[in-house]
């Protein structure tokens, strides 16, 4: 077979993978709704050979799905991504993944078992498996928790890493969520707006939420906001061109306050404007609103 040439190294070629039950199956049919060819399952030591012959066809976005079912062939993965970098390719690896006690509640209402359950309990295999993968979670380029999400907003998440063609294009995700239900663990960066007056103790306001005109004047009215705002940003002005530099091509800000009703809200609205006025493409999620 012909060796690959320069115009095919132009390939882009992500690894799908994570915890069973987390959402890999929606993130590959999302991914595939934009454009991507699509490949579930395969062996890992056959990604080379089927990245060299889908360069042949001409497709230069490939995304595979490999999982714990490939067992033991996971072990080959850091050999094959270095056999595609030895070709110019740099394989992507966005994991999926979501608590244990999700992963129990989603597979047993499908009622089926984890692939690492043999003839234990559920939450040994999932163990096993969050063990196995511990590898491929700390070299993910991207990770996304789907424990608080559904299906519509895992297929956005992905819609937005991957639904577009610059490759070298810098996404951004600002998320607004209350401490209250826990800080999202895929956040690059976390930021804790508590220190603002809350508009819950404004009786007026409560009923609202950040994204009503009361709640966002009150809130960014306050005198310690533009102070904030100058320093965060100023700080996002420094190190996103250093992500740009090591080839992340997304990341994900955390803005939480009590509940994620009124001051993250606000606030993360204000900062996805800014960023935009910087030519970044940002997308909001509000992860906490209507939980409350």
């Amino acid at each position: 077979m012909a060796p690959v040439s320069e115009q095919e190294t132009t390939q882009r070629v992500v690894v799908i993978t994570g915890m069973s039950g987390a959402g890999r199956r929606t993130a590959a049919h999302a991914m595939e709704d934009h454009g991507w060819y699509v490949v579930d399952n395969i062996p890992p030591v056959m990604l080379p050979l089927l990245v060299r012959q889908l360069a042949t066809d001409g497709i230069t976005k490939l995304a595979v799905v490999i999982d714990v079912r490939s067992r033991a062939d996971m072990q080959h993965l850091p050999a094959v991504f270095s056999e595609l970098a030895d070709k110019g390719i740099t394989a992507e690896i966005c994991f999926i993944e979501a608590a244990d006690e999700v992963i129990v509640k989603r597979q047993e209402s499908s009622r089926r078992p984890v692939p690492l359950q043999e003839d234990g309990r559920m939450i040994e295999g999932i163990r096993r498996e969050r063990r196995m993968m511990s590898t491929l979670r700390a070299a993910a380029d991207m990770v996304i928790d789907t424990s608080s999400l559904n299906v519509h907003q895992l297929q956005q998440r992905v819609a937005h890493a991957y639904g577009g063609d610059d490759r070298d294009e810098l996404r951004v995700i600002v998320v607004s969520f209350g401490f209250k239900n826990g800080v999202p663990i895929d956040s690059d960066m976390v930021f804790d707006v508590r220190f603002l007056p809350n508009p819950h103790w404004v009786p007026e306001l409560r009923p609202q939420t950040g994204l009503s005109e009361a709640v966002s004047s009150y809130v960014l009215g306050q005198p310690a906001v533009g102070p904030f705002l100058t320093h965060l940003l100023g700080l996002l002005d420094s190190v996103l061109p250093g992500y740009v530099a090591e080839g992340k091509r997304q990341v994900e800000l955390a803005i939480g306050c009590t509940g994620g009703k009124h001051r993250s809200t606000a606030i993360a609205e204000e900062v996805a404007r800014q960023l935009r006025d910087r030519d970044l493409t940002v997308q909001v999620m509000h992860r906490d609103l209507g939980r409350e």
